[in-house]
């Protein structure tokens, strides 16, 4: 008994240096975003920060020296009615007066501290001018997206950075429609798939997106933004302008990208996640959860349209691409940046599009499979955000993955650059069957899906043969494409109602 209570007395001494020290961690990380986020923002808008400032500075001293002159104005008009009533009792000379009246006046130090304050407060207003503009079309595209939500909804918060450099933007909802921000509310992670980002979920109208519908049932929404998107192009030291910069795969995304959002959200929050992944969110969560990396941040994890084997893609403008060495030739070309609506890319798509057995007329069908659910309003807002950027060698990747039919890492196809990587000549296997058999997964996947084929998902469920029954959830939508998961007008009663009872129970 006595051992017990000095053990009880252990812990309650040593909770509050763990809470210091956790609050020490997290006002560090802060300053550390704030810094970081500073830097970008100022290196994209030079221009505006010292167009800004200078304005903000003239404008400030005008103001300030409109102010003084009036006021010696004023000075004046007193020191011409004092000399004309005491001209009247005493014989003082208007030099004598003057003289009085002045010896109180501001001297050069007093002008050099106006100046001075007036160069501090003009900077001050032309930074803060500099970041309202930089953020300003980001706030608007968000304005336009919430639609009638009140806009204290949505939240753009500090940047994340990497261990390589990278920084991303990431948002979150943490409140629900009426404004009610209760407490203690468990995190949901959402990340989008390839040629996308976090409008994703947002495409949908308010009562429909998964976001918000999430957000209305009592979660805190975490929205990611994978590097390469044009809310996450910030980096410490590279400019999306150099070539270094796109040098990566979804082999970083699983070794960088995922891990420090994870950390991100879980230090803010306190608590576990909820991970739901669509497309290639799913094949670099299934990376991470191989590899049990950030499984101790983690609750469950939601698989939508679930990318891992992709060996049998039926997508004619996938397959097509792949069999055709279609990004390796870009990169041969030392076009670095995967940009579908970049003027390269337009002329590979035409060149692409007239193979015979390849059909462009609805170019997203070609893609994605004849999706059930979407209406020409929904396309319309998806093509005014979408698509994004990712790298050519992230596109390289996926299209070994298309060929050889495995779930491995880049492969550069020469030994002895895989030995340098690696330590092997041939690139690592993610092994699927590494997953731990006790995570809590949800699976939904669609018959008509061009990507996540059938025969594809059944391979990556085979390596799941011996997880627990009662962990893992699988749901299958026969006329659901790749699309439908994030743009469907049934996707809330279809998959995001399971979805949430999915959640509730663990």
């Amino acid at each position: 008994m006595q051992r017990l209570r000095g053990a009880g007395t252990v812990i309650s001494r040593s909770l509050p240096v763990t809470q210091l020290r956790k609050k020490a961690f997290r006002s560090w990380a802060a300053v550390q975003d704030t810094y970081f986020s500073t830097k970008d923002i100022f290196e994209t808008h030079k221009v505006v920060f010292t167009v800004g400032t200078s304005i903000a500075s003239v404008a400030t001293a005008w103001f300030g020296y409109t102010i003084r002159h009036v006021h010696e104005s004023r000075v004046d008009q007193r020191l011409e009615s004092i000399e004309k009533a005491m001209k009247n009792n005493h014989n003082l000379e208007h030099s004598e007066i003057r003289n009085i009246v002045n010896s109180g006046s501001i001297g050069i130090p007093s002008c050099i501290a106006t100046a001075g304050t007036t160069l501090v407060v003009g900077y001050a207003l032309g930074w803060r001018g500099g970041r309202w503009y930089a953020n300003r079309k980001f706030r608007r595209e968000q304005m336009k997206l919430l639609g009638q939500i009140k806009p204290k909804r949505w939240q753009l918060l500090r940047r994340v950075t990497t261990q390589d450099g990278y920084i991303l933007s990431m948002q979150r909802i943490p409140v629900r429609k009426s404004g009610e921000a209760s407490g203690n509310r468990i995190p949901v992670l959402l990340q989008h798939g390839l040629l996308m980002d976090g409008i994703t979920w947002l495409l949908l109208p308010p009562d429909q997106s998964l976001a918000f519908l999430l957000a209305d049932n009592g979660y805190e929404v975490w929205l990611g933004n994978t590097r390469g998107t044009k809310y996450s192009l910030g980096h410490t030291s590279l400019s999306p302008d150099d070539p270094a910069y796109w040098e990566w795969s979804w082999d970083e995304l699983v070794a960088y990208d995922l891990p420090a959002t994870f950390q991100y959200v879980h230090d803010q929050t306190g608590q576990k996640i909820h991970y739901v992944g669509h497309s290639l969110g799913t094949l670099v969560a299934l990376g991470a959860f191989c590899k049990d990396q950030q499984l101790n941040r983690l609750r469950s994890a939601v698989l939508l349209s679930p990318i891992a084997y992709v060996g049998q893609i039926p997508s004619p403008l996938a397959r097509t691409a792949a069999e055709n060495f279609i990004a390796e030739a870009l990169y041969k070309a030392d076009i670095r940046e995967f940009n579908p609506k970049g003027k390269a890319l337009v002329e590979v798509l035409k060149a692409v599009c007239s193979k015979p057995g390849v059909d462009c007329t609805q170019l997203l069908t070609a893609f994605t499979g004849k999706n059930c659910c979407l209406n020409s309003s929904i396309v319309d807002v998806f093509l005014d955000h979408e698509p994004q950027s990712t790298s050519t060698k992230n596109m390289v990747h996926i299209s070994q993955m298309i060929r050889d039919g495995t779930v491995a890492m880049f492969d550069y196809n020469n030994k002895n650059e895989n030995m340098q990587h690696y330590g092997q000549p041939n690139p690592p296997v993610y092994s699927m069957t590494s997953i731990p058999n006790d995570l809590p997964l949800f699976l939904s996947y669609g018959g008509a899906d061009a990507l996540s084929d059938v025969k594809d998902v059944k391979l990556l469920l085979a390596s799941l043969k011996d997880h627990d029954g009662d962990k893992l959830v699988v749901q299958y939508r026969d006329d659901y494409a790749h699309a439908d998961f994030v743009m469907g007008q049934t996707a809330k009663q279809d998959v995001y109602d399971p979805l949430m009872a999915f959640l509730k129970l663990q």
